[in-house]
């Protein structure tokens, strides 16, 4: 919360044809992490990467890699994730309720990664309550899951501010809050002047004209916005 901006661009938008080179090209922009997007076509309406594509990312970059699982059963996947070298892991709290979600970070961070929970854009803060004292990060969803290039919900910003709250009351001031969906110059500033640290950039980025220039312009806003 209220630490040095990070971005980290969604390779959900990148050239899989010349995806290591798009990761060069984030390397050398300044991103802070590589925002790993997996869809199962349950959990979301969508199919995307899996485990292989992670393994082989762990082996083109040095960035830490932030893998969002917009899957059913996470459970069941987060060993081989953590075995294919995800450093961040990120499950979805309308997966598991209660004592699984706790669960799920403590395999998480047994497993040597750190921890995230995302919320869907109607999930209420609340269910984050058995596990927010031991996460490193959260990550709220400012669009619904499943695609690209959608608009940002307004509000947001929000639930941006009630996590802080959250977190804040359970003494976990180290808590990363992470932002996904529909960010860019016009809607970077709000959400961390409301506590967001990591920002999912997508379009915004590897859309761009100068892609590099994208990320500093976005990272320079969030800065600048925490007053």
């Amino acid at each position: 919360m209220f630490q040095p901006i990070k971005i980290a661009p969604s390779i959900l938008s990148a050239d899989f044809m010349n995806l290591e080179n798009d990761i060069r090209m984030i390397e050398q922009g300044g991103a802070g992490y590589v925002h790993v997007d997996v869809m199962d076509g349950h959990f979301v309406p969508n199919l995307t990467i899996g485990v292989p594509h992670v393994k082989q990312l762990k082996k083109i970059t040095k960035l830490p890699l932030d893998v969002h699982l917009m899957i059913s059963n996470p459970l069941e996947q987060l060993p081989w994730f953590i075995e294919a070298g995800a450093d961040m892991l990120t499950v979805h709290a309308e997966t598991l309720e209660g004592q699984w979600l706790e669960h799920a970070v403590q395999l998480i961070h047994e497993g040597g990664a750190l921890a995230c929970v995302a919320l869907k854009p109607n999930t209420p803060v609340e269910v984050l309550t058995p596990a927010i004292a031991d996460l490193d990060m959260v990550l709220v969803m400012s669009v619904e899951p499943g695609f690209s290039g959608q608009g940002y919900i307004e509000g947001s910003e929000l639930k941006v501010a009630q996590v802080v709250d959250m977190a804040r009351a359970v003494g976990n001031e180290g808590l990363l809050i992470e932002v996904d969906g529909g960010i860019g110059v016009g809607t970077v500033e709000r959400v961390c002047a409301a506590g967001a640290d990591v920002i999912v950039c997508g379009n915004a980025v590897f859309a761009a004209d100068d892609p590099q220039g994208a990320i500093r312009q976005i990272e320079a806003l969030g800065n600048a916005a925490r007053g």
